[in-house]
């Protein structure tokens, strides 16, 4: 600031995360955003939340501050699904803990306040956007307000921010109240007692607030009536869609949440100018050792944001939207050409893609019908008719980056969506054959279609049809490579029996996952409602779920029913499901009718890849190492 001349900065972001100069991280990105439209930005990186000296070392921002707790959900970050805590921060220099606290964005809203009364502050970022409405708390297991409420923020944004933001920043520089943006797309406000709700137009000139409100049932009966939280939740996810969504009301107490409707995806020019920003691609030099998280997308491309799978565990549409926007080709490319004369690049793209790398450019074919859906996924039950699925965009941009000087290979890492791919053969020829080195990661997450459904996945053949297409298309590349699955244990709806059911399917093609991902509820998700009301929100059925550790410890040791210490485990929960019929010497048999011998060290048992199907473990998790534990959930 002094180098620059400023006497004070117009917007302070406060963030969980070690600073990182690279558009894959949301300080760095919405920092350059306003940067670029002639604001000034400082950035509190891991402040010491202890007191709010850090807050005043910067002085009073002129506009607000913007406060999130970084790019993944703090307590996802801080605990295993056990709730044991973790022993590394990936957004941390070094991988360091105990370098922001828990729920960190309502401590850090409380500091900006104590540092500078009279500063609006607006809260933001994966955690306060799955926290926007009351959500259920896997931590403590109970039901929370909105984060409005512990936060006593001015204003909560969801969704990725950008437009949102700025729009914030201009009004307020125009001198407007902070009530004023209550008008805004993509924010969430808690009426004062003393106001009422009004109808207004909409910032962007719609009509959206001017319709009457859905109205949510009260946040005092959703926290203790798992039938009001189910149908809570129910509304909410079918008020998504930013074309024909409503502005959501809920009852807190004596006062009022009002949710605007989420703001509209960003077009292809915008996307491309926010990641062509002079980006640095580095952490910041005040890092002793760089984030885990900057080793693993250092030298990666995103290509585009959004997904409309619509996973009931996964909270990507929830925050990034469901609509798929896509950067030009022409943008891409410029980036691979920037990383590539770099003089420490190394010849690797390390991933050319997304949250679903082969969703590029895919999007409605029917406008006018798009902005009527109110489905919750294009692709389950069945792909919609209406959707464009052609993989060419994707084909010509991987041909393209490939063959820029000084690119050696491409990697598509993202992991891809399966059952978009199988029916792609040009696709699948030219993945195998350049693009995957070695192993490619895929999420079938499980072999019961009762449980995949549940989750809105595809069926188990889907996941087989592709594994047979990927093997004959390494094979046709001259390629020894194998998929490496992701499974979900103790997902709402798996019972024993159907982790019975994956557990002879890895036996079958000789798979034994090193990596095991227990389920966490993340905020916000359909699958979280499910574990805790015990009811589909959909569809108001009920839905079996493994609460208890004992029925959790369960259902990870049947994904490792070869392990030498899971034996016991496993014997008593087949003889509990009356299968003593796996239990014996049979090659159809799980396990051994005696204990094992325990082994010192299987990580380099033979056995433990290779397979029919072309199934095979990686040799390293990256970022994790093998043998580590990988739980899935909203923060994916």
């Amino acid at each position: 600031m002094a180098a620059r001349g400023w006497d004070a900065p117009d917007v302070v972001f406060v963030t969980g995360d070690a600073y990182v100069d690279h558009p894959s991280f949301a300080m760095a990105i919405l920092g350059r955003w306003l940067e670029a439209h002639g604001f000034r930005v400082a950035i509190l990186a891991q402040p010491d939340w202890r007191s709010a000296e850090a807050w005043r070392a910067l002085g009073r921002p002129r506009l607000f501050y913007a406060v999130s707790a970084g790019n993944m959900d703090s307590m996802i970050n801080h605990y295993t699904a056990n709730r044991k805590r973790r022993n590394a921060d990936a957004y941390s220099p070094g991988g360091a803990i105990d370098r922001r606290p828990d729920r960190p964005t309502a401590v850090y809203a409380q500091r900006c306040r104590e540092a500078w009364k009279g500063v609006p502050v607006v809260v933001g970022g994966v955690e306060a956007s799955l926290r926007r409405i009351p959500h259920y708390d896997y931590w403590s297991d109970r039901v929370w307000p909105s984060m409005l409420v512990t936060s006593k923020a001015d204003l909560l944004g969801f969704g990725m921010g950008e437009t949102t933001l700025l729009e914030i920043a201009r009004r307020l520089d125009a001198g407007e109240p902070v009530e004023s943006l209550r008008t805004l797309r993509g924010v969430a406000y808690l009426l004062g007692r003393s106001e009422s709700l009004t109808a207004h137009a909409a910032g962007d000139g719609s009509d959206a607030l001017a319709e009457a409100p859905v109205e949510l049932p009260a946040f005092d009966v959703v926290k203790d009536d798992p039938t009001a939280f189910a149908e809570m939740t129910r509304l909410f996810h079918h008020e998504t869609n930013p074309h024909n969504a409503r502005r959501l009301v809920q009852p807190h107490g004596d006062r009022l949440l009002v949710v605007n409707p989420p703001a509209h995806a960003l077009d292809e020019a915008t996307l491309d100018r926010l990641h062509e920003l002079p980006y640095t691609r580095r952490p910041h030099p005040d890092c002793e050792a760089p984030p885990p998280a900057w080793e693993t997308i250092r030298d990666s491309v995103q290509i585009m944001r959004g997904c409309f799978g619509g996973c009931t565990f996964c909270s990507i549409t929830m925050h990034q939207g469901r609509e798929i926007q896509s950067r030009s080709p022409e943008s891409i490319l410029r980036e691979v050409e920037q990383l590539a004369s770099q003089p420490d690049f190394k010849g690797g793209i390390s991933d050319l893609g997304g949250p679903t790398a082969n969703m590029y450019r895919m999007r409605c074919t029917k406008p006018d019908v798009e902005r009527v859906c109110r489905r919750l996924s294009c692709v389950h039950p069945k792909i919609c008719k209406l959707l464009d699925t052609s993989h060419a965009p994707t084909l010509d941009l991987m041909r393209r980056a490939r063959a820029i000087p000084g690119v050696e290979r491409v990697h598509i890492a993202s992991g891809i969506r399966m059952d978009l791919a199988a029916d792609e053969p040009e696709y699948l020829e030219e993945l195998a054959a350049h693009h995957v080195g070695g192993h490619l990661k895929v999420a079938p997450e499980h072999v019961s279609d009762r449980v995949l459904s549940l989750m809105k996945k595809p069926s188990r053949g889907s996941f087989e049809i592709f594994a047979e297409r990927f093997a004959r298309a390494s094979a046709r590349a001259g390629k020894e490579q194998y998929l490496v699955p992701y499974f979900i244990a103790s997902h709402p709806g798996s019972e024993t029996e159907d982790m019975i059911e994956l557990a002879l399917f890895l036996k079958a093609r000789g798979y034994r996952p090193r990596q095991v991902q227990d389920f966490i509820p993340a905020p916000m998700d359909i699958a979280t409602c499910m574990y805790w009301t015990g009811i589909d929100p959909l569809t108001m059925q009920p839905v079996a779920t493994a609460k208890r550790l004992r029925d959790r410890t369960v259902q990870r040791a049947l994904l490792q029913y070869f392990a030498p210490e899971n034996w016991a485990t496993v014997r008593d929960a087949l003889v509990r499901a009356g299968r003593e019929d796996l239990i014996g010497d049979g090659p159809e048999c799980l396990i051994p009718s005696r204990p094992p011998a325990p082994r010192r060290n299987d990580r380099d048992d033979p056995s433990a890849g290779g397979g029919r199907a072309g199934y095979r473990r990686a040799s390293r998790d990256r970022g994790r190492g093998r043998g580590a534990g990988r739980e899935r959930s909203g923060g994916r």
